[in-house]
Formats: C-alpha cells, sequence, structure tokens
C-alpha cells in the first residue's frame, strides 16, 4: 500500500524567539517492509543551517538551526511511503515468553537488552507488572500471550483525549485505564519490561480515513504510538497495537523507535525567548492514488 503522509506542527510564540535548535523526527524510517519513496520536510522560518543523520537507534533525524527573531514556528514533513508488512509468525512456532527472556543473555539478544530496563516515561511500575503477567503464564508462546495482553489493553482501557498530558505517568495511566496511545503504549512497555521481555516505544502514524464500510482507528488525527516486543532470535521483533487492539499492517507508517516517548518525540529543541506558547499539530495518512487523483 502506498501513502502520501503530511504532518505539520506549529508553534506561536508570546515573544519573539531569538535563537532556536530544534531535533525533529519526521523522515520515515526505511525497514525492509516499508520504503520511502519520497520525502521532504520545510519549515517557516527556513533555517540558518539544517542537518540531517541518525540517532542512537538508527531513526532519521533533522536537526533546524534558527538564528533570527521569529514570532511563530511551522515544520512540515511531506513523504510518499510504500508499506508491505509482512504475515506475523504462527503463534505455536513461537518461543515461550520466559525462552525469550533467556535468549537476551545470548549473543544473539545483545541489542535486545537495552529495552528490558525502565525509563523515565516507561518506568518498571509493580500495577502494569501485575495487570501484563496475568497474560503471560508458565510456558506460553510469546505470542499468544502478547495477542490476550494486546486484546486486554483494547477492552479495559478507554481512549480519551485531553484526560492526560506529556508527563502522566504510567501509575495513574494503569488508575484511571484512560488516556491516549503514547499512555497505553508506556503501559505495556512498562509491564513487559517488568517481567522482563524487552519492549520498545515506536512511534508512527495510522491511516486517517477507513477504507469503506471500515470504522475509523483511534489515534489517527495526530502522531501515533504502538509497542515493539521482542520474539527471540528467530523472529525478532513484532509491533502491536494496543489503542486498536490490533497487529501492526498496511494501515501503519512506522517514523522510528526507542525507549519512550522521549527518544522520538517529532519536534524538541531548545530556544532563546518565546515566553509562554501553543502548539498545534495536524496529520494526514492517505492512500497516495487518492492524493494524485484529486
Amino acid at each position: 500500500m502506498r501513502y502520501r503522509v503530511q504532518h505539520t506542527t506549529q508553534y506561536a510564540y508570546g515573544s519573539p524567539v531569538e535563537l532556536a535548535a530544534h531535533m525533529v523526527h519526521l523522515r520515515p524510517r526505511p525497514v525492509p517492509w516499508q520504503t520511502i519513496i519520497s520525502e521532504t520536510i520545510t519549515s517557516d522560518p527556513a533555517p540558518a543551517r539544517r542537518s540531517d543523520g541518525h540517532d542512537h537507534f538508527g531513526n532519521h533525524v533533522t536537526w533546524l538551526f534558527m538564528d533570527r527573531p521569529h514570532a511563530d514556528f511551522e515544520v512540515t514533513s511531506d513523504s510518499i511511503v510504500e508499506v508491505d508488512c509482512p504475515a506475523p509468525p504462527a503463534v505455536e512456532d513461537t518461543l515461550a515468553w520466559e525462552q525469550v527472556v533467556q535468549a537476551t543473555h545470548t549473543r544473539e539478544g545483545w541489542d535486545s537488552v537495552e529495552f528490558q530496563f525502565g525509563t523515565s516515561m516507561a518506568p518498571i511500575d509493580p500495577d502494569s507488572k501485575a495487570y501484563v503477567a496475568r497474560s503471560f503464564t508458565e510456558g506460553r508462546p510469546v505470542l499468544d500471550a502478547l495477542l490476550e495482553l494486546n486484546e486486554r489493553f483494547y477492552t479495559d482501557f478507554r481512549f480519551r483525549s485531553g484526560v492526560t498530558t506529556i508527563s502522566t505517568p504510567v501509575s495513574q495511566v494503569m488508575k484511571r485505564r484512560e488516556g491516549v496511545c503514547q499512555d497505553f503504549s508506556h503501559a505495556m512497555i512498562s509491564g513487559l519490561r517488568g517481567i522482563g521481555l524487552p519492549a520498545r516505544y515506536t512511534s508512527g502514524y495510522i491511516r486517517t480515513k477507513p477504507p469503506p464500510g471500515q470504522t475509523k482507528r483511534l489515534g489517527s488525527d495526530q502522531s501515533h504510538a504502538w509497542v515493539g516486543c521482542w520474539l527471540g532470535p528467530e523472529h525478532g521483533w513484532i509491533d502491536i497495537d494496543p489503542t486498536n487492539g490490533i497487529l501492526i499492517k498496511d494501515e501503519h507508517v512506522l517514523l522510528g523507535w526507542g525507549r519512550d516517548f522521549s527518544d522520538v518525540s517529532p519536534v524538541m529543541g531548545v530556544i532563546l525567548g518565546g515566553g509562554g506558547h501553543s502548539v498545534s499539530v495536524a496529520v494526514d495518512l492517505e492512500p497516495a492514488e487518492v492524493e494524485d487523483a484529486a
């Protein structure tokens, strides 16, 4: 499936910003199942200097440096991406989850280890650990347990914007059982790491308008988030979407991954001046053929 994804972030400052340095994760990540056909990043004002590279996790990063006063800042990413997600392995072919934990200590599992530890936004929380552990009974195939856990999050947690913020801790999300995709992803990651499984925070997009006859996916109006979990050296990583209770498939576009949201925040930076500010985000992920025909 080929998509056009447009992501625009606008900041309006209370007073002019004299200098600014922004780091943006807005360029989709090429992986075996996702091909980047084209991509552009533009900003207003235009940067005095721009650099492109990769972060510690291999995600594409763009740095924008502004050296003139400005009262507003807008950055837009416009990409054409082709997505062809492979089918997941058969449940019965995946290792028992305890064997996956043990495999992190082997040569094949060394690069999964950094995703086993708690972080400031996805700490090892006792409530999330207990919630996750209910699905991971002794000897159960890891993918079988993950699929049940994903469905439980979708059933037990209510998608509701405005009740949490970027700083709402996992402990509160577990008590409230409501929030947005970022909250559910951090809560699931916290619990998976609590039982020893490597889990990573994944940032991207989900199709804005559903195919005819299907319901709209939750979390489609801004950047989306989901969870990657390591299945062991044979099957590697699999991505699951607790907000919608589904495996990642051809209606998702990947930006990148990290230990939690702070590693892959779409736009972050340092400014001199500015005072208070407001921010607005607009995201569209549409089939490219529909866009081209319009």
